[in-house]
């Protein structure tokens, strides 16, 4: 029976155009939701503007333009990038909308009525200046932690404190200048803390038949919050402020995180509106459809604590799952202005660049758990000339030439035995395809693309076709040889037509067949006439991706360029830490000794895939890593690097690189059997090596 299923993606906030860390989840979000049809479920996908809030007022305000028009602006160039990037939205929104309004209304006076929301006086900075209370992250200060100037409101940049605005040192205001004064103001809260219960059984699936609602790593994490004591959520702001009016309480707001999430159920009504949907059979607290939100990380608390009990509260459906994705690094490293890495999505379409190019590399990497994932540019142009042009084109580019000038473009009618036996072969591969797209597993799919199409080129380069094209005697063979290799063309175009939909289209148009389904690839095409063949995907230049970073380049502006010399002055100031090396007593220096091939020989590096990652009890440097190493079995290592991930279980199923034959070291927490390696300087400044997902656990480093 097909499922009824609702998709979003995380709504991009209206204030500025999209980059490329944006599109990762998104692209997340549509090939899950493309992937869904081809097994015929009836799946509707929105998304839309997060448009409210200080910092779009501001914006606006600065731009010499009303919010209203400020936000329609940044609309246009959102979905113009989100066209281009070939996503299948069936409704695009806006949470400033009569049905947002509606709808969040609604939600908020059914809490209340319940007896979920709270009233109380809180202090807050106020900017005597502008007569205005300030959001956290339009008050700047010195950290109170490392003592790093020109931090926000509620973290530090530098060495990832939270705190609360008021312990800021040496406060001041990023609207005015002034130093920020405390009042008092009534704000309203939703008591979080009574849905306790609801949100722990969500957690166990007692909503979703048993499903898991998140990856473990992420229910691990929203539990830790439930652990720590649920606090009240303060959902109102005071004027001046864009947004929704709370109803009977003049001069409050809505704050943005109360009415953005319910901006999905706004879209989702407009498509109602449009279509005749049935609002409830999706929403209502017993519909039987599914609900699946793809969002990052950094939102996790939104959409796994407040989210769900909102819904219960006011008398909704809570989510069927969330799909958490990590963030993305550009070259190794957090996108950059000054190094031409933090690049827009319009830049990229720019710079003549192939969208589908970018959906396939981030597909390589996801997974279900939220690792971050690096757009390593080389990496980028040898993976996707490599796998789009060198294994799945060419195996159509080199047999349909033959098919036309000696069969007029039919195909034989059966498989030899040798075809029979490998067609046979890669249906196994093919199956459980539905459920690698259903779990998020990505990456796999891709790895099983490129082992079929190294099969495939495998059997036609012992054919050569070219060859046996000039015997006329082995006509019938030479036909059968294409008819294979244009069938397992075929059947690869199916498993990648969620990543990249319209160059598979592209593939369904020469091969006159469409499909709809993954079970379509399966069926072989004997006898069929397909047409002629126009290439499908061209290489990626390297001089358009050189271009794409050099426009996206810019100049630190003076504040910028202050922060950073204060960052650095501040990192001067501490004790510098012995890098981090081959062995914890190593040191370095600018210029290593060079060794010889026999010397690096030695080493035997490979990947481990991390099954569990955790804090030591006793040591405020050691993480306990265990690693799946393949052939290897598991391997318990012991790292120092506690100080550059906080959060150890976001390391859960992530690739890393680690020393085998390193003679194995006993601690007094347990014995080390390896060594993980990282690059940076020490403390907080380690960076693991990584791996794409592909990479099999125990393969050997070369």
């Amino acid at each position: 029976m097909a499922r009824r299923i609702l998709v979003t993606n995380a709504l991009p906030y209206a204030n500025g155009p999209l980059h490329l860390g944006h599109m990762l989840g998104y692209i997340e979000a549509d090939v899950w939701a493309r992937a869904q049809r081809m097994q015929g479920n009836e799946v509707w996908y929105v998304a839309g503007e997060d448009a409210h809030g200080t910092p779009i007022m501001l914006a606006a305000e600065k731009a010499g333009l009303t919010p209203e028009a400020y936000i329609a602006d940044i609309r246009a160039g959102h979905e113009a990038d989100f066209t281009e990037f070939h996503f299948s939205y069936d409704q695009y929104h806006t949470t400033h909308s009569p049905e947002n309004q509606d709808i969040a209304t609604a939600i908020y006076l059914k809490l209340r009525e319940g007896g979920y929301i709270a009233r109380r006086d809180i202090q807050q900075l106020y900017d005597p200046s502008r007569d205005m209370f300030l959001p956290d992250r339009y008050i700047k200060g010195t950290c109170p932690v490392c003592g790093t100037p020109d931090q926000y409101g509620d973290n530090c940049e530098n060495c990832g404190a939270t705190y609360a605005p008021t312990e800021l040192l040496n406060p001041y205001s990023v609207m005015s200048g002034a130093t920020p004064v405390l009042r008092d103001s009534e704000h309203y809260f939703f008591e979080l803390g009574k849905f306790e219960q609801l949100l722990r059984d969500w957690f166990a699936g007692k909503f979703t038949d048993g499903k898991p609602t998140a990856d473990s790593s992420v229910v691990a994490k929203l539990a830790e919050w439930i652990d720590g004591g649920l606090r009240d959520w303060d959902i109102s702001r005071d004027a001046p402020y864009f947004g929704f009016p709370i109803p009977d309480a003049p001069g409050k707001f809505f704050y943005v995180w109360l009415d953005a999430p319910v901006g999905y159920l706004a879209s989702f009504k407009a498509l109602c509106e449009r279509t005749g949907l049935q609002f409830d059979d999706f929403l209502g607290k017993d519909s039987t459809a599914e609900m699946h939100h793809f969002i990052g990380k950094d939102i996790i608390n939104f959409h796994g604590l407040f989210w769900p009990a909102m819904l219960h509260g006011a008398g909704l459906r809570v989510p069927t799952a969330l799909h958490v994705n990590g963030y993305l690094t550009v070259n190794g490293a957090k996108m950059s202005k000054s190094r031409g890495t933090f690049i827009k999505a319009r830049t990229y379409l720019d710079s003549g660049l192939d969208p589908e190019a970018l959906r396939y590399y981030f597909a390589t990497m996801l997974g279900p758990t939220p690792v971050d994932v690096d757009l390593d540019l080389k990496s980028f142009e040898e993976r996707v000339n490599s796998h789009l042009v060198g294994k799945w084109a060419n195996i159509a580019s080199r047999t349909a030439g033959f098919v036309h000038t000696h069969f007029a473009g039919t195909l034989a009618d059966r498989f030899d035995d040798e075809a029979s036996a490998l067609w046979r072969d890669l249906l196994a591969q093919y199956e459980g395809i539905e459920a690698l797209y259903e779990n998020d597993e990505y990456a796999e799919v891709t790895r099983r693309f490129v082992a079929m199409s190294d099969a495939v080129n495998g059997y036609i380069a012992a054919k050569a076709p070219w060859v046996i094209a000039k015997d006329e005697t082995r006509r019938e063979e030479l036909q059968q040889v294409c008819t294979f290799a244009l069938n397992a063309f075929r059947l690869l175009s199916g498993l990648l037509k969620p990543i990249i939909p319209v160059t598979v289209a592209a593939a369904e148009q020469f091969l006159g067949a469409p499909i709809a389904t993954f079970a379509d690839a399966r069926r072989e095409l004997f006898g069929h006439t397909v047409n002629a063949f126009s290439p499908l995907f061209g290489r990626l230049d390297p001089k358009k991706i050189e271009a794409m970073v050099d426009a996206s380049k810019e100049s630190l502006s003076p504040a910028e360029q202050a922060r950073e010399a204060a960052k650095a002055d501040v990192k001067k100031a501490k004790p510098k830490e012995a890098p981090k090396a081959m062995t914890d007593t190593a040191t370095s220096t600018d210029t290593a000794a060079t060794i010889s091939i026999d010397d690096f020989a030695k080493l035997d590096l490979r990947i481990g895939k991390v099954l569990a990652c955790e804090f030591v009890e006793g040591s405020d440097k050691l993480l306990r890593f265990e690693l799946d190493a393949g052939t290897l079995g598991k391997r318990q290592i012991f790292s120092g690097i506690r100080a550059a991930y906080g959060e150890p279980e976001t390391l859960v199923g992530r690739n890393v690189v680690f020393i085998a034959n390193l003679a194995p070291r006993k601690m007094r927490f347990g014995l080390s059997e390896g060594m993980i390696l990282s690059a940076g300087d020490g403390g907080a400044d380690l960076f693991l090596l990584d791996a794409d997902q592909g990479a099999a656990p125990g393969a050997t480093v070369r």
